[in-house]
């Protein structure tokens, strides 16, 4: 089963609508200025190098925060 788009062809009745060929990418692009296509800034990812220092640094801060509350006794 597929969720086609179905217009009326004026009889009555109605018909799959043909699928253009268009590339989804063209929506991207600005009809005004007949720009290139945009990037998408969401899909550059972080290096994996840099995401385990980030995430080990954090802990290792989280850790020293948690010995030094509980070493000056100031959570009981």
């Amino acid at each position: 089963m597929s969720l086609q788009l179905h217009r009326p062809d004026g009889q009555g009745a109605l018909r799959p609508a043909s699928q253009s060929g268009r590339d989804w990418r063209t929506s991207l692009r600005s009809r005004r200025w007949r720009a290139a296509a945009m990037r998408n800034t969401e899909m550059n990812p972080t290096r994996t190098g840099v995401a385990v220092l980030f995430w080990a640094a954090l802990g290792a801060l989280t850790f020293a925060l948690l010995l030094l509350g509980y070493g000056t006794h100031f959570w009981r």
